[in-house]
């Protein structure tokens, strides 16, 4: 059978133009620091990924002092969250564009406490996965790695 329509040849480029697009790779960046002292590190602070960026884990260091901040995990656990954000914003995103977080926590039992201040700040409430590990870099108490939508 013969379709002698033109709808039918705008359906058929549609499909191949959607197929061709869709088909097309995710251009991945490696995002230099805003910090160039950290430049040096072995990994990126974040990645993106078309629109997704992949932050690598933030601890509790406050990095004016080069020091953990004080106050425990509840301490650490903002001081991780300031630097999050500070990730984010110098890629023009916000802690609202945060559609999934890992926490790893030095110890389990810091769970209830970390979580008090963990809902102040991530209101949407994005995915997220929490464990315990043995030890963490610098003995922090805390560790968390975020994804982002732009």
């Amino acid at each position: 059978m013969i379709l002698k329509t033109k709808p039918f040849l705008v359906i058929v480029a549609l499909i191949f133009v959607t197929s061709v697009f869709s088909q097309s790779e995710t251009r991945i960046i490696f995002h230099k620091p805003e910090n160039p002292a950290r430049a040096s590190a072995p990994f990126s602070e974040a990645v993106q990924a078309g629109n997704l960026f992949f932050l690598a884990g933030q601890i509790g260091m406050d990095r004016s002092i080069g020091k953990l901040a004080k106050g425990g995990i509840q301490g650490e656990t903002e001081q991780v969250i300031k630097n999050i954000d500070g990730v984010l914003r110098y890629h023009g995103l916000g802690l609202d564009n945060v559609v999934k977080c890992t926490v790893i926590l030095s110890d389990i039992n810091d769970f209830k406490a970390f979580n008090e201040v963990y809902i102040k700040y991530f209101t949407k409430k994005p995915a997220r996965t929490t464990f315990a590990a043995a030890g963490l870099a610098a003995g922090a108490k805390i560790e968390i790695e975020v994804v982002a939508v732009k």
